[in-house]
């Protein structure tokens, strides 16, 4: 609030606008000019004010015009506009045009001018901060530097992303969990014409099945009970930005259909409304699964399927991706090291070792875990195989390391997944494609 701010005072009383001066100047930090005329006023308009309060009867133009001028120039220059009467129609129109506010001169009017350009220069504050964190966030999702890799497989990567970064095209993100297919979709939209836009991230699998509609298309008042107020929907929330849809994998078929219009006619309806709203936003999506697979088991729609596939960008999963492993390793030992002022930290050679012949089921998200777990354990400046330590979270990759029978392995892998999905059998049976009676069975037999 220390920089010095410009207020541009318009005002054909020359008596009122020596009040307006000496008032705003209080504040040492408020540099005031004063103009008798429109005219004048707009051939200083190229000096662009913090704020302007603009007298709406002038003598040798309306400000109404004046306004009209000001925004056709630059529209976020705010304006105040003073009027001597109380007009209710003047005011909506006035507003409409992009007025910032409508003060009627009164004895109020000198402290509501001020708490106005208060306001503004805490807005214009506002707007500095969220434009300063859109670099940084750009700069941190540079993908020559948040995606780290040297591997073939990289490369490709790399080669697809400057081609998604520089269109428009719709891209679809696919891998194993913990590949990093958010930061994927972010580096694109952040290096993109679109960066200061929005990004919207959806998980669909964080949201009940019953609200998903709502959630990505809003809904009206009174459209469904709990509906207290109109709501957007995430799709109108990204604006000309970009909406990604995590798990898209995971959408019930019912919502696809619905999913499937909106991206055709590219626009929507809210939920319990009549009118229709365009989008303008682009789309990414991402899943873990196999989609072409889902669409011939029938639980994804075919054309859907196609209309997001855009532009494919399969991440591989960090077993194959060689000596990658290493190369996110030191990354993220340094990034640790300096986030929490440990100074220089290493992996020794028999601790390079022994993060090279893990296969790491959880993917990059697994090795950042267990690298901020060794540089905690840590007593010195060297990070040893004693440091490095992996919890196992049951999944099959890690499972194949241990030798059993394949009725130990049936067992483990369903046990898993009754687990992950809090003993449904119908549909752990369902995504296993075996018989809820195999189940029931093993349950019975306590052989999971």
């Amino acid at each position: 609030m220390s920089e010095n701010f410009s207020v541009f005072v318009v005002e054909d009383d020359e008596f009122y606008g020596e009040i307006l001066e000496y008032h705003l100047s209080l504040n040492p930090d408020i540099t005031v000019t004063k103009f008798t005329n429109g005219q004048d006023f707009l051939k200083n308009l190229d000096k662009n004010p913090g704020a302007v309060t603009l007298d709406y009867s002038l003598p040798d133009i309306s400000g109404e015009e004046v306004l009209r001028k000001i925004k056709e120039y630059n529209k976020d220059i705010p304006v105040v506009m003073i009027s001597g009467q109380e007009d209710i129609k003047t005011a909506i129109s006035l507003l409409q045009e992009g007025a910032y506010d409508y003060i009627v001169k009164d004895e109020d009017t000198k402290d509501r001018i001020w708490n106005a350009i208060r306001n503004i220069r805490e807005n214009e504050g506002l707007k500095k901060e969220i434009s300063e964190l859109k670099k940084q966030v750009t700069k941190k999702y540079d993908f020559t530097k948040s995606i780290i890799g040297n591997s073939p497989s990289m490369k490709k990567i790399f080669a697809m992303l400057e081609k998604a970064i520089k269109s428009n095209i719709t891209v679809s993100i696919t891998g194993e969990t913990g590949t990093g297919k958010e930061v994927v979709a972010k580096s694109i939209h952040y290096n993109s014409n679109r960066a200061k836009k929005p990004f919207v991230a959806v998980n669909i699998t964080a949201i009940p099945s019953e609200l998903i509609e709502s959630e990505l298309f809003g809904h009206e008042k009174g459209s469904f009970t709990g509906a207290a107020s109109r709501r957007i929907g995430k799709f109108e929330e990204s604006g000309e930005g970009t909406i990604f849809l995590d798990e898209i994998g995971e959408m019930d078929i019912n919502m696809q259909s619905k999913l499937l219009r909106v991206l055709q006619e590219r626009e929507l309806t809210r939920l319990g409304g009549n009118g229709t709203v365009k989008i303008k936003c682009r789309v990414m999506s991402a899943t873990h699964k196999d989609l072409a697979e889902e669409v011939r088991k029938g639980n994804f729609r075919e054309d859907l399927y196609y209309r997001l596939l855009g532009l494919p960008v399969s991440l591989p999963p960090l077993r194959e991706r060689g000596n990658d492993t290493l190369v996110l390793a030191k990354h993220f030992v340094d990034e640790y090291a300096k986030e929490n002022e440990l100074g220089k930290l290493k992996l020794s050679s028999k601790a390079q070792n022994k993060l090279f012949k893990y296969p790491f089921p959880g993917n990059i998200r697994e090795l950042k875990a267990v690298i901020e777990l060794s540089c905690v354990m840590i007593d010195e400046n060297t990070i040893d195989e004693d440091h490095i330590t992996f919890n196992s979270t049951g999944s099959i990759d890690t499972l194949l390391q241990n030798e059993m029978s394949l009725e130990e392995y049936k067992s483990k892998i369903v046990r898993h997944y009754l687990d992950k999905y809090n003993n449904d059998v119908v549909n752990v049976a369902k995504r296993l494609n075996i018989g809820k009676s195999t189940i029931y069975r093993m349950l019975q037999e306590r052989l999971v």
